[in-house]
């Protein structure tokens, strides 16, 4: 689902790259942010709301908000609609809050 052509904009795809999610392969372009990169391969749920666990997914695509929130590379609480995707990185959804 990513715009290959639009009538004003030109898009200057980087280098191919890769990434697992929640062990599954997942293909991406360098210079996306993991966020995008998974809407991109239909991903439309990020996460779970923490109490009554109802599907988050991107919201504000700009870091103010947690909807996006998931673990990279064992850390948790990264905003993925921030965070450039890196080839060979490890993503996977949090549960509840994540470790603080």
């Amino acid at each position: 689902m990513r715009i290959s052509q639009h009538p004003i904009l030109d898009f200057e795809r980087g280098t191919p790259v890769s990434f697992t999610f929640d062990g599954t392969p997942v293909s991406a372009h360098a210079g996306e942010t993991i966020a995008a990169a998974l809407y991109a391969a239909g991903y439309i749920t990020l996460a779970n709301s923490p109490i009554r666990h109802r599907p988050r997914g991107i919201y504000c695509a700009i870091g103010n908000c947690s909807s996006c929130m998931m673990v990279v590379n064992g850390k948790a609480n990264v905003k993925t609609c921030i965070e450039l995707v890196q080839d060979g990185m490890i993503v996977e959804t949090q549960t509840g809050r994540g470790a603080l």
